[in-house]
């Protein structure tokens, strides 16, 4: 097993940044743990209980993110659901910071599986993220009723393409604040505004004191075979450099049957460049589930 901390006093400064960033925010929540086989995760739940058996939104973040990172989305899920944040193990935030060397994604699958169980009393609509949305197929527990996959990894092979290359080996070997916005401009939709200043902080924070993992590999289409059982939403944005919509959009309908939606004005970085645009999305998908 690898640590995604460079040391002990690393994983206190990430999980000390996390906790503050969540208290400080002010949003009615529940913060607790439950251990799993992979270790103990940590769960942000907020929202009103969920009625006449409707599900909760489970959300899944991606790599190097955690639930510190997506309040504003949450809080805009919660206005209507129960929203429960699960931080993914082995990435920078509140649960164990170590992950596989060999068959990860199988192990994130059963990861889910464990976490769903304890930390969700019903039923689960998973709305995952990059990695997140990999570790939501990965996953075959059956209390998951739906799943949004929003720029997700594990459909098809991410590219990389030369300039965000450019972008990252810098912010690696010389973490600063201003090497960190300029990767999330390579990130994010071209023209747009400055993203908001939590997140070059908190990627200075990551380059500094973690090891960042690799994008999954796509997942084996016998497994995305098995997923058409229960719907599926792929969102991808305009502009994502990693998973452009020529490309993610044909692959989720063919490998996963899966209806594609494009949320324009978007990069990568989907959960803070368009919290609204994604908000309706999940809300309108959960609706049509007919719960």
């Amino acid at each position: 097993m690898a640590s995604v901390y460079r040391n002990e006093n690393a994983r206190r400064e990430v999980r000390s940044w996390c906790v503050e960033r969540i208290a400080d925010r002010g949003t009615a929540h529940v913060r607790s743990e439950v251990v799993t086989s992979a270790g103990v995760t940590g769960v942000v739940t907020t929202g009103p209980e969920p009625r006449d058996g409707e599900p909760s939104v489970v959300l899944l973040p991606g790599t190097n993110m955690n639930a510190a990172l997506c309040l504003p989305l949450v809080e805009m899920l919660a206005r209507e659901r129960r929203v429960v944040v699960l931080d993914l193990p082995g990435q920078p935030g509140l649960s164990v910071g170590r992950r596989p060397h060999l068959r990860r994604m199988a192990w994130y699958g059963n990861w889910l599986s464990e976490a769903l169980t304890r930390a969700v009393p019903g039923p689960a609509v998973v709305v995952g993220h990059s990695l997140g949305g990999a570790v939501a197929l990965a996953s075959d527990a059956p209390r998951i009723v739906g799943r949004v996959v929003l720029a997700g990894a594990g459909i098809t092979r991410l590219r990389v393409p030369v300039p965000l290359l450019a972008a990252t080996v810098p912010w690696l070997l010389r973490p600063s604040v201003a090497r960190s916005a300029a990767l999330l401009r390579r990130m994010a939709a071209p023209g747009r505004g400055e993203l908001p200043g939590h997140l070059s902080a908190w990627m200075h924070l990551v380059a500094r004191y973690c090891r960042t993992s690799l994008a999954p590999s796509p997942l084996p289409s016998s497994l995305l075979e098995h997923r058409r059982t229960v719907p599926t939403l792929v969102v991808g944005g305009r502009f994502d450099p990693f998973l452009p919509p020529r490309a993610l959009g044909p692959a989720a309908r063919r490998r996963l049957g899966a209806e594609f939606r494009v949320i324009e004005g978007a990069g990568h970085l989907l959960l803070d460049e368009a919290p609204v645009e994604v908000s309706a999305v999940v809300e309108e998908f959960c609706a049509g589930l007919g719960h």
